[in-house]
């Protein structure tokens, strides 16, 4: 049997193949494996910005009732186990050194039959299934790679909802130029008679996923038509309390900080009271609130130190740059911020510098590590081009080694950009605290 380093590399070969968006290798990949993907119930979450918590609070709320729940979400940070969650822990590594061996010989006879080879996402996805069924998982929560309609996770037929979290501008290289050709991607992983949660803002993104759910005979629930009501909020934590339906929900606490942060919990809760509408779970209150009150997701508005602050962001479109913004407005306001950024090249460079470059008097300009990252100096010259002096770090290292030892100037160092920046930047502080 392959090692864990091996399945990796093997995996990495797989990269080459690209994006791909489009159903027919799964299709033939799952068929040979057995289509395990029909073996599990599953929550599938789609959206530009907040999937990847509302799929964490969802989880977590589950785990909470005492269901062996499973979590899917990509990219990881740190380690690439992080991607595949069962019952509160990672896979483990011999697991997925099985799993990828198991997939990579089915990926061999599809490519042998004249197939065109999967790609890594596609692979991944299918060691994840096969996982959550051996493992006779009672739910998955299954977050979208990219867009929907052609996401390798569309490849389940009846899932218990559809989320769609929300829809802004990102990836539109492969989704569309508007936020109506966007939502028409994400709208692909309604199916029909199932459930459908939304928290769209946008009118005409949100007409066309209504449209699509209407089309489908699918339930609309308008998780962005529930009230936030009494917010409040510290660095540490936030509370607030809603209604959905007939349910009220009082004094709700989250770790994960920020008025969005609020309404992905309210997306997550909508979804959960679907759940139990249908009888497929039983949860008591208190097992909610604690779900909600226990979901941490690594990397978002994520708090490594104190005096001062080091706050890591995966803020890497517009929408999670404003909501960054937003917070660091309300709590550093008037203090003394250093910004360190790292972005890929394929994103709005424009916007995101709008939303973030307010928020510091120093920056720092470094580079992900991603092929697909924007070199430092072109980042740089971007932000001199709007009258802002930076120092250009290109190594991450360099760059959070400056960052540290000029911290004590600052009364919070905020790194943001991309999740291929702050996973090397959460690694290597750990390393030195």
């Amino acid at each position: 049997m392959m090692t864990y380093s091996e399945a990796l590399e093997k995996l990495h070969d797989y990269s080459r193949f690209g994006s791909r968006l489009g159903l027919d290798r799964m299709r033939k990949l799952m068929a040979l494996l057995g289509d395990p993907q029909d073996l599990v119930r599953v929550i599938h979450v789609a959206g530009t910005n907040g999937k990847g918590s509302v799929c964490r609070y969802i989880y977590s709320i589950l785990l909470a009732g005492g269901y062996k729940a499973g979590l899917y979400t990509s990219p990881f940070l740190e380690r690439f186990t992080e991607r595949i969650e069962l019952a509160g822990a990672e896979i483990t590594e011999s697991d997925v050194a099985c799993y990828a061996e198991k997939v990579f010989q089915a990926a061999d006879a599809m490519i042998a039959s004249g197939f065109e080879p999967p790609t890594e996402f596609e692979i991944i996805t299918a060691m994840a299934f096969c996982y959550y069924a051996d493992q006779k998982a009672d739910f998955v929560v299954l977050e979208v790679g990219l867009g929907g309609r052609g996401d390798s996770t569309n490849i389940v037929k009846k899932p218990e909802v559809s989320v769609i979290t929300s829809i802004s501008f990102d990836h539109m290289d492969y989704l569309g130029e508007s936020l109506a050709e966007i939502a028409a991607e994400k709208a692909g992983i309604i199916k029909k008679g199932i459930p459908v949660v939304a928290f769209i803002k946008d009118a005409a993104a949100k007409a066309v996923i209504r449209s699509v759910a209407a089309d489908q005979n699918s339930s609309w629930h308008d998780a962005a038509g529930y009230l936030i009501l009494d917010y409040r909020e510290s660095l540490s934590k936030a509370s607030f309390d809603t209604q959905i339906e007939e349910q009220y929900y009082k004094a709700m606490e989250i770790a994960m900080i920020g008025l969005h942060q609020a309404e992905n919990a309210i997306c997550a809760l909508a979804t959960i009271k679907i759940l139990e509408d249908k009888k497929a779970i039983t949860l008591s209150g208190q097992q909610v609130y604690n779900g909600l009150r226990q979901a941490r997701q690594t990397g978002r508005l994520e708090i490594l130190a104190e005096e001062p602050y080091i706050i890591i962001d995966g803020a890497h479109n517009e929408a999670g740059a404003a909501a960054l913004a937003e917070v660091i407005r309300t709590h550093f306001k008037g203090k003394r911020v250093l910004l360190v950024l790292g972005m890929l090249k394929d994103k709005k460079t424009d916007r995101i510098l709008d939303a973030l470059l307010q928020l510091a008097e120093d920056i720092i300009v470094t580079e992900p590590d991603n092929p697909r990252r924007m070199t430092a100096e072109e980042l740089g010259a971007a932000i001199r081009a709007r009258h802002r002096a930076c120092v250009i770090q290109p190594g991450i290292a360099e760059a959070v080694d400056y960052a540290m030892t000029n911290k004590d100037r600052y009364d919070a160092v905020v790194f943001a950009g991309s999740l291929y920046l702050i996973g090397k930047v959460r690694s290597m502080i750990h390393e030195t605290t």
